[in-house]
């Protein structure tokens, strides 16, 4: 058996990656990168621990199994042939999967079954790791699961107010972003110390989707998204909570399929729709068009809003946590947040704001920018499984 862990992170039109060298303690990073520009124009990327570019060109397949193809090559010919397993992170583990599993054709059956749940991330997971079984079949692979982080919330938090019936048959809140609470809520008590981790913590996983999670303890109490990866806040392409009347008229006055509906919500709404100018943030902050304001105003609207959801839940606040693209790089937004988070008895540090932190806002409520690293955190899942 190899010494390596192959972290896979499937997105809409990329694969993120990253290796560690499992070595009885906590995995130790050896490169990590992307394929990104899926279905166009593909492109690799790797670097080392401290940075270093590895490789960088563009693929003659712009294919998901291609580009993964590509990759188990390519890290075969750099570290040699050192895998012992890979991990993969899939958004939606359904009430069945509360934790790590190793995937067989049971597991994989499963988890098709959730796929229209997350229609968007569940099929591109499922069908990397179907490509990894054919490219290395006797290889273990370990699903670990965006979900599982709120599996153990009151049961008030999960339910929708629709029939019992329906309740039963898994229509319910689920909650996303796991891995990267997970990793947030380890972390914490290295970063901000062990009372005020255990305390009344909302953390905001911020980035082309985006959520909250209130914690206490380091366990999920309440989060934003729900059934789906639809709910909570606005996000790059989706639009966050939303009026369910809206998609009755679309589809009873429009007369808009089911599908059309679905493209909306999921591709054309958010910081995308608002703005109609781009999903990225830094793009919509460097503009100075009234459409890109109005995107980034009600971006910051809807985390205000919600933090307030999220601190109700939790009785109070001790600490947010900003984390992700947006919450670890977005110095304006991190702002204006903590600015409207004053009620709540928070003081920004502009300075620290500035500097990335890591504590930006003292008060009765602090404030922090802490990094994720779902990669890592799937590594050691992976770990916690093989070599136990």
């Amino acid at each position: 058996m190899g010494d390596a862990i192959l972290t896979l992170n499937e997105g809409s039109s990329s694969v993120k990656f990253a290796l560690f060298r499992a070595n009885g303690g906590e995995p130790a990073l050896l490169c990590r990168g992307a394929v990104t520009g899926l279905g166009d124009r593909a492109q690799f990327r790797a670097r080392d621990a401290a940075g270093e570019l590895l490789g960088d060109q563009a693929l003659d397949s712009p294919s998901q199994a291609a580009a993964l193809k590509f990759l188990l090559s390519w890290l075969e010919r750099r570290f040699g042939n050192r895998l012992m397993a890979a991990g993969h992170r899939v958004v939606h583990g359904g009430l069945q999967f509360t934790s790590p599993v190793r995937i067989d054709d049971d597991v994989m059956h499963a988890l098709e079954t959730l796929v229209p749940l997350a229609p968007l991330h569940q099929p591109r997971n499922l069908a990397a790791i179907r490509a990894f079984s054919e490219l290395h079949p006797d290889l273990p692979q370990i699903a670990c699961f965006d979900t599982a982080f709120h599996a153990g919330q009151p049961e008030v938090a999960t339910r929708f107010a629709l029939p019992r019936a329906l309740h039963a048959e898994g229509i319910r809140r689920y909650g996303f972003h796991g891995l990267s609470y997970e990793y947030i809520a380890q972390a914490l008590p290295r970063v901000i110390g062990e009372k005020a981790a255990a305390g009344r913590v909302v953390v905001a996983h911020l980035g082309s989707g985006a959520s909250l999670c209130a914690m206490r303890g380091g366990k999920s109490i309440a989060t934003t998204m729900g059934m789906t990866a639809l709910d909570g806040l606005m996000m790059a392409r989706r639009c966050g909570a939303l009026d369910p009347g809206v998609m009755l008229f679309l589809m009873q006055q429009k007369g808009m399929r089911a599908e059309e509906v679905s493209d909306i919500l999921y591709n054309q709404s958010g910081l995308l729709g608002v703005s109609g100018i781009s999903d990225d943030m830094r793009v919509l902050l460097e503009s100075d068009t009234l459409e890109a304001r109005q995107a980034v105003d009600l971006f910051v609207y809807r985390i205000c809003g919600e933090l307030g959801a999220m601190a109700a839940a939790l009785g109070g606040l001790d600490a947010l946590i900003f984390t992700a693209g947006i919450g670890e790089h977005a110095v304006e937004i991190r702002a204006r947040v903590c600015r409207a988070a004053g009620w709540l008895g928070m003081a920004l540090d502009e300075e620290a704001n500035r500097r990335g932190g890591p504590c930006i806002a003292r008060g009765k409520a602090d404030a922090w920018v802490v990094a994720t690293d779902e990669d890592l955190m799937i590594a050691r899942h992976v770990a916690a499984l093989i070599c136990r």
